[in-house]
Parts: C-alpha cells; sequence; structure tokens
C-alpha cells in the first residue's frame, strides 16, 4: 500500500443502514482521492492563516455573546475539529459566527452561561436528527429575499450591540428588544470614551485601509491580527505613559479563577471537560425552556452552515454532502459544550478565507483549530491588554461585511415588488423580533407568492366556430377548451371557470388537457364541479391528450364510470375527431325523433 493511501484503512469504506447518513463523508473522499505530504503542506498553511484570523473573531464574538471571551475560543478548537473529521465539506471552517449573536445573546442574558451551553448542546441533537432525516437539501428551498433580508436585519443588530463596547458607555446590561437597546444608548450617550471611540475608529481604518495599501503584508498576516495587534500594542504604550489615557480591555473586563487565582482576561489552559448544565444539574423544565431557543440555534446553524458549504462550493468547483455536513454540525455541537464552547456553525468568511488560502482537506479546519489552541496556550496573557472597542471595531466591519449593503439595495431597485416586500419585512421582523419569526413569515410570504406566480402561468382559452384561430377545424356544436400549465389549487378556478361560458348550441366540449403536467386535488375537485355542471346542461365533454400523471389521477377516480358524459382520447386530433362523432349522432338521434309530415 502507498503512503498518500495508508491512512484509508483506518476508516469504514460504507456504511450501509439506510437512513443513518454516512459521517466523514469529506474526510473519506479527501483520503480516498489520495493525501500526501503535499496536501497537508498546503493544509498547514491554510489553516495557520485561517487560525490567526479566527482567534480576535472568535473572543470578540464571545464577548458579544455576553459570555467571557475563552468560551469562543474554545468552541473554535472543539467544533473547529469535531465539524471537520465528521462533515460534508472539505473546506468547511466552523466555530462562533455574527448571526449566532442575536440569538445566543438573550439566552445568555436571560439562563445564563449553564443554558446557553445546554440549548446549543440541544440544538446539536436536533441537527443530528435533521441530517438523519436527509433534511439538507431543504436549504435550497428558502429564497433568496428572505436569506438576505434576515443577514442584513442580524447585521444591523450586531453592529449596534457594538456601539456599547466602542464608545464605553456605562450600561451594565442592555434591555431585551432591540428598540429598547437603541433607546438605552441614546441615553447614555453623554459617557461616551473619547479614548475607547479613538480606539475603535482606528481598529476600523487599520481593518479597511491596511489591506488597500499593503496588500503584500496582510497576504501573509491577516488583516484582523495586524489591525488588533497594532491598535492594542499603541493602546497599552498610551496607557503607560499617559495616565489620562484608559481604555476598557479584556483583562479589565473579564475574570478567571483557576486553582484559587483570579485571572484578568482568560486562563492559559485548553478546553476541559465539563458539565454544561452546571451543579445544578438537568430538569425536564429546563429543557422545555430551552427547547424553542435550541430550535432557533439549530435552524440559524443549518441555514449558515449550508449556505457557506455552497459558497465554497462555487468558489472551488467541489461539492458537499448538506445531510453528512448537518451530522457534522450536530455532532460539533454536542461535544463543543462539554468542554466550554457555545453553539458553533459554518462561518463563511473564515471558510473563504481557507480556500483562498490554498485549504485541500478538511485537516486545514483542523491544523485551524490546533493554532488557536496554541495561540492560548502561548499568548493568553497577552490578550488581556486587547481594548474592548478593539473587538467592537473588528465586529462592526464584520457587521458591514455581512449586510452586504450594495446587494440588497440592488435587490430592491431590480426585483419584483413581491420580493422586495419580502426582502424588507423580513429584515424589519429581524431587526425588531427575531431570526425564526422573520424566516418563518417569510417563507410562508415567499411560498404564496410563488404560487401566485405559478397560477399566472396556467392559460386557458375556449374556442367555438366552424373555423377558428386553432389550426384544427371545429364543426358547429362542438367546442375546444385548451388549458397549459399545472392544475392546481392556485390556478384551478380560473382555468375551469370559462367552461361555464360556452354557448348554448355548443353540445359537445373538447377539453385539451396536452399542456397540463400535473393536477392536485384542488384541481381534480374543480375539475368535477365543471364536469357536473356541463352534465345538467347536456353536454358531452371529451379529454383529449391528458399526460400520464394527470390521467393516472382519472384513472384511481374511475372518472368514465363515475361520469357518463365524459370520453378520453389520446391526442387532441382523436378527441377533435371523437366530438365530431358524437355531434353528428346527436344531430341523428333528433332527426329521428322529429315527427315526418305527410
Amino acid at each position: 500500500m502507498s503512503r498518500r493511501h495508508s491512512l484509508l484503512s483506518f476508516f469504514p469504506r460504507r456504511i450501509s443502514a439506510p437512513l443513518v447518513v454516512p459521517i466523514s463523508t469529506a474526510l473519506r473522499r479527501t483520503l480516498a482521492q489520495g493525501y500526501g505530504a503535499s496536501e497537508l503542506r498546503a493544509d498547514a498553511l491554510a489553516g495557520l492563516v485561517v487560525g490567526i484570523v479566527a482567534l480576535p473573531l472568535s473572543m470578540a464574538l464571545a464577548i458579544a455573546v455576553g459570555v467571557p471571551p475563552q468560551h469562543g475560543i474554545y468552541t473554535a478548537i472543539v467544533g473547529g475539529i469535531v465539524v471537520a473529521l465528521t462533515g460534508g465539506s472539505k473546506f468547511q471552517i466552523t466555530g462562533p459566527t455574527a448571526a449566532f449573536v442575536v440569538i445566543l445573546a438573550p439566552i445568555a442574558s436571560r439562563e445564563g452561561l449553564a443554558g446557553l451551553l445546554t440549548a446549543g448542546l440541544m440544538a446539536g441533537v436536533l441537527l443530528v436528527a435533521m441530517g438523519v432525516a436527509r433534511l439538507g437539501r431543504l436549504i435550497q428551498f428558502i429564497p433568496h429575499p428572505v436569506t438576505t433580508g434576515f443577514t442584513a436585519g442580524i447585521a444591523t443588530v450586531i453592529a449596534t450591540l457594538q456601539i456599547k463596547d466602542a464608545l464605553a458607555l456605562p450600561i451594565a446590561h442592555l434591555p431585551e428588544t432591540y428598540l429598547e437597546k437603541v433607546a438605552a444608548l441614546w441615553a447614555a450617550r453623554r459617557g461616551t470614551s473619547l479614548p475607547d471611540l479613538g480606539v475603535a475608529l482606528a481598529t476600523l481604518a487599520l481593518l479597511v485601509l491596511v489591506p488597500r495599501r499593503l496588500p503584500r503584508l496582510t497576504a501573509r498576516v491577516p488583516a484582523p491580527l495586524v489591525a488588533v495587534g497594532t491598535v492594542s500594542l499603541v493602546a497599552a504604550a498610551l496607557a503607560r505613559f499617559v495616565p489620562s489615557f484608559q481604555v476598557a480591555t479584556i483583562g479589565s473586563r473579564f475574570r478567571t479563577v483557576v486553582d484559587g487565582h483570579v485571572i484578568a482576561g482568560i486562563p492559559r489552559v485548553p478546553p476541559l471537560p465539563m458539565l454544561p448544565w452546571g451543579a445544578g444539574g438537568l430538569s425536564l423544565g429546563s429543557l422545555n425552556h430551552l427547547v424553542s431557543a435550541a430550535f432557533a440555534i439549530a435552524m440559524l446553524g443549518a441555514i449558515e452552515s449550508l449556505l457557506s458549504a455552497t459558497i465554497a462550493d462555487g468558489m472551488t468547483g467541489k461539492k458537499h454532502d448538506p445531510d453528512a455536513e448537518l451530522v457534522g454540525l450536530g455532532l460539533g455541537n454536542i461535544v463543543a459544550p462539554f468542554f466550554g464552547g457555545i453553539a458553533a456553525t459554518g462561518a463563511l468568511a473564515r471558510t473563504a478565507t481557507n480556500v483562498k488560502a490554498g485549504g485541500r482537506s478538511p485537516f486545514a479546519a483542523v491544523v485551524h483549530a490546533l493554532v488557536v489552541l496554541s495561540a492560548v496556550l502561548a499568548f493568553a496573557p497577552l490578550v488581556a491588554y486587547v481594548p474592548m472597542a478593539a473587538l467592537a471595531g473588528l465586529l462592526l466591519l464584520v457587521a458591514w461585511n455581512m449586510s452586504e449593503g450594495r446587494h440588497f439595495v440592488n435587490i430592491v431597485r431590480i426585483a419584483p415588488k413581491g420580493d422586495v416586500f419580502v426582502l424588507l419585512l423580513c429584515y424589519v421582523l429581524t431587526v425588531l423580533f427575531d431570526m425564526v419569526i422573520a424566516v418563518s413569515v417569510g417563507v410562508v410570504l415567499a411560498a404564496l407568492l410563488f404560487m401566485r406566480r405559478t397560477a399566472e402561468l396556467t392559460h386557458s382559452r375556449l374556442i367555438e366556430g366552424s373555423l377558428s384561430e386553432s389550426e384544427h377545424e371545429l364543426v358547429p356544436g362542438v367546442a375546444l377548451y385548451e388549458i397549459a400549465g399545472p392544475l392546481f389549487f392556485g390556478a384551478a378556478q380560473n382555468a375551469m371557470g370559462a367552461l361555464g361560458s360556452t354557448a348554448p348550441e355548443t353540445h359537445v366540449i373538447v377539453l385539451a388537457l396536452g399542456g397540463v403536467p400535473s393536477i392536485d386535488a384542488t384541481g381534480f375537485v374543480a375539475l368535477e364541479s365543471a364536469l357536473g355542471r356541463l352534465r345538467a346542461a347536456k353536454k358531452q365533454v371529451v379529454l383529449a391528450g391528458p399526460l400520464p400523471e394527470p390521467r393516472r389521477v382519472f384513472d384511481r377516480a374511475n372518472l368514465p364510470q363515475q361520469h357518463d358524459h365524459v370520453h378520453f382520447a389520446s391526442t387532441l386530433a382523436q378527441g377533435i375527431a371523437l366530438a365530431k362523432k358524437l355531434v353528428a349522432e346527436r344531430a341523428l338521434e333528433v332527426s329521428e325523433s322529429v315527427p315526418v309530415r305527410t
């Protein structure tokens, strides 16, 4: 066995259970294609770059949620490794994301860290169940205006949450609702700290300008590390030599007790096993209380992770397994809380960075997690000097990139009014309420719009007369009624309505169904009602050229046996010929019934 393929023997080749989604799909595929030193080198370099990007983001996102920064780091480490080794995407980088802040922050505020970790664990179980049930491909049924709307709404809420740290406003706890948050921030505006504001603005300026002015530098060192690192060094120097310059830092905001010692910032320890629900234990009541939160985490995690994997596919020309990705994501969220990790999902920006940096397999994500772990063990004391305002500035840029403002405005400008309404409604609902309500309402409205548009695609026309615009020649007493499009509940009533407007001298109606690909229960009921009205009017009906699916519905319903005035013809030409015959027979019957005068 060659060295490139020797690792493959450690993994089972197939899982035969029909309802079980194979995990490690991406890893197996990688090993099956051959994995050697060159691939490992590329993954190591990509993982190093992504790990450097992930470190400040993981801390900032944990702080935005309302928990100590190390919990975001533990999420990147544990979740990043587990999902990479069990998921369905070769390039996905998993960790805490900005989109989760809107959902996780209220949970942390109400339930504390134990409730947040338990909700993440429950969400992991739901994600595994979704993957096993093969629901991964349902992501394609969420319309683009819905995802764009709630993503922009989440970005707006995230940006709003950063104002407190960017200005160092004296607010102990922000209120629950968005409008109350804005009111509290406005009320505390006089407490703005100019040094903290300067730190936030300097961080934003470096994040924007350094990649443009020094592309060679950011090709080797990620811009977030350059910006946050530079600002942290300058702020620490100013605080030392200028007594009036004081800014809030991770060390001044967070304290951790390890072996009886109080540590400023984050502890220099790896993620250690723990019980997510804390010393209070689990109870059925607490689980029931967290069900809605867990469902929201699972839904957003599935949507964001599968969208990220799909975009990575577009960048690489590869294809991920959405069901296996959900299983892997679920397992990651089940394991991470037992090591202090909050909810995790696929991170689009970090995944894109991984692809651009040359990552080739899930091992790049593993290296990224190991880089974050090494940074914690080696540089944890230095993290205490990072200003809170610098992390707020970083998240403000993340929120701006997440919002895709230009794309949002472009959709509003060019999209149909119905799509614009769905987009704006999802945005407003996400900001004022939450993502679950926004997605639920948005999907329902988008489905209604789809049904209306589909109904508009179903057309019908009634043709009467001996010579008509149809290519088929009709005789007096025969009418042709053509339907084109699906005959479903959105279009059935309109499509069948004109059948009652035929002329009194019309005795046979040819119902041309060759353009009807499908018919649902509502469509069939509307058809039967029309047939009943035609029978009462003593008119014959010829169903001409029904396609296989509608014909199966007619056969199961025993349509000819239930309606003796209904006839079938395989083609439209045969249907018109049959109609002519029925008219001739009726004319003969009428003539024979008329008494002959002598």
